[in-house]
């Protein structure tokens, strides 16, 4: 069951992994807050991520691309837990991000990425249990630009690896776009999809279902219910309705709300197996921000 449960988690955080693939190919900065208050109690957790990515062109339709993203989750445990909760208060997921993307032919352009990460909750001096490697190559069919089709679209294919999964090989990945008319377009594929309608260029509303969540090193391994705990991941799958207004071309306020239709925040031994469940309870779901997009 053990295995089964982290093959699953580990498809999932690779899933995650390449939420930042559309993201790293449009985003310059991006600056986010994410909020889920635990039903029932005064638990919270909350999230500010801040990314900003600088593409520098090699060549004509070629680009490297060096970045960063910070994520800083909060955890405001209230309630009464058997382990001392100031030593996991605060999660740090620091990125490096490094890519490269060039065309091979009119249509279709390919795309990698190297992400050497961090993520842990920094009570000590850092270790290689806190260090992660990411990254992934995709193909990519830009066609949203392309006056000549009536219904533009985008298509990216590609392999993700996650060092955080325990999954030793490179997971699939698919996500598909289409502007399907004046005022429609829609998103499939994995961590997100969505549909959307447009009121006007400038406004946008949709209704979405997504995943989120993070995984993390314990600098300071605590011993709850005989066991040693060691890790600690959030896995949410969430649906609710979402608001994007452009100031300009360029900049794009965003907020989403929804609710999660499963939710898992769980503390892990050294092999990654559950040792005690902070939350499953679904709760509310609040994420906004402000991105700086090409």
């Amino acid at each position: 069951m053990n295995t089964i449960w982290n093959t699953c988690l580990g498809i999932f955080l690779c899933c995650l992994l390449s939420q930042s693939v559309a993201a790293q190919l449009s985003d310059l900065a991006r600056l986010e807050y994410s909020f889920i208050p635990k039903s029932d109690s005064e638990d919270q957790y909350t999230r500010i991520r801040a990314l900003v990515n600088f593409p520098i062109e090699t060549a004509e339709d070629c680009y490297l691309i060096i970045g960063a993203e910070y994520n800083r989750i909060i955890l405001n445990l209230e309630d009464e837990y058997p382990f001392d909760k100031s030593l996991l208060e605060t999660i740090s997921v620091i990125d490096l991000n490094l890519g490269y993307t060039f065309k091979t032919g009119e249509k279709w352009r390919l795309g990698f990425k190297f992400n050497p990460r961090i993520a842990s909750t920094l009570t000590g001096k850092l270790t290689s249990d806190d260090f992660f490697l990411n990254g992934g190559v995709f193909a990519i069919k830009d066609r949203t630009k392309d006056e000549r089709i009536k219904r533009p679209y985008r298509l990216i294919l590609g392999l993700t690896y996650n060092a955080t999964t325990g999954i030793p090989i490179p997971l699939p990945f698919i996500s598909y776009y289409r502007r399907v008319n004046e005022n429609w377009s829609f998103s499939a594929g994995v961590p997100k999809s969505n549909l959307k309608y447009f009121l006007n260029e400038r406004n946008m509303i949709q209704t979405f279902v997504g995943f989120d969540g993070y995984f993390a090193n314990l600098q300071t391994p605590q011993l709850i219910n005989g066991k040693q705990v060691k890790n600690i991941s959030l896995s949410v799958i969430v649906a609710g309705l979402g608001y994007e207004h452009c100031f300009t071309k360029h900049l794009v306020a965003y907020l989403y709300s929804g609710y999660t239709f499963r939710l898992n925040n769980v503390l892990r031994d050294d092999n990654r197996d559950e040792v005690f469940k902070l939350d499953d309870v679904n709760a509310f779901y609040l994420r906004t921000g402000l991105k700086f997009k090409i």
